[in-house]
């Protein structure tokens, strides 16, 4: 796996991430691009947008990274099949960017999030065949703009396409509006576009995948992407 980690200004989560593509790649780190780049290096297969609050999330969540000149190559690095992590504001950035449909609203509650979270595998990909359909993990959130937000014909799509990756739940599987921590429709916590190649989802896989750091569960994320590169 020929990883690229994108870092905007405002990012916090570059390192967190660096450190799980690592643990699951081998011990070969990805490359860090810098967001006023240009270029991306020709031979990756994956690019990463981590969290954090790029642009000091002003205007609105991501609106302004998406501008930025890195992810004019991005973009097109995507519509040639190369697969994209975007996590949390990487997430808000990749709706912003058009490389993933709805957009990220403040939590229902108007309050930041942080502290773990139960999702349920939905979809089986190359970002998650480590897992098992209808497994729960535990992994944690921390956002303040995590309600996922569409109209009712992407919802469809998605839906019908089986594009929704994970949905907050409980422990047993169990969907309700008690384990919907932020009003995302549909307790969406994350997404594929229609080729299933570019991944977004709100909780943060990269910080579950050291015991001393409180849980593994979100290894199986980065060792299904390395294992599906390799």
């Amino acid at each position: 796996m020929k990883a690229a980690l994108i870092t905007f200004p405002g990012s916090n989560r570059e390192r967190d991430m660096r450190m799980a593509l690592t643990r699951a790649n081998g011990g070969k780190p990805p490359t860090d691009v810098w967001h006023g780049d240009s270029e991306l290096p020709q031979d990756i297969d994956l690019i990463v947008l981590p969290g954090g609050f790029s642009y000091g999330d002003y205007l609105r969540c991501g609106a302004m990274a998406a501008h930025s000149p890195i992810m004019r190559e991005v973009k097109k690095r995507a519509d040639r099949g190369v697969r994209v992590l975007a996590v949390c504001n990487g997430f808000q950035i990749a709706c912003e960017a058009g490389l993933l449909p709805g957009v990220l609203m403040p939590n229902a509650g108007l309050k930041f999030i942080c502290r773990e979270v139960t999702l349920r595998v939905e979809t089986l990909t190359a970002f998650t065949r480590k897992y098992r359909k209808g497994q729960t993990i535990r992994v944690p959130v921390a956002h303040h703009d995590g309600n996922y937000t569409a109209d009712p014909d992407t919802i469809r799509k998605l839906e019908d396409g089986d594009l929704v990756a994970f949905r907050y739940a409980d422990s047993l599987g169990n969907v309700s509006d008690e384990t919907n921590l932020n009003g995302s429709l549909r307790n969406i916590a994350g997404i594929y576009n229609e080729k299933k190649t570019v991944l977004g989802l709100m909780p943060h896989p990269e910080n579950a995948t050291d015991p001393l750091c409180g849980g593994t569960d979100g290894i199986g994320l980065f060792e299904s992407i390395a294992e599906s590169l390799s």
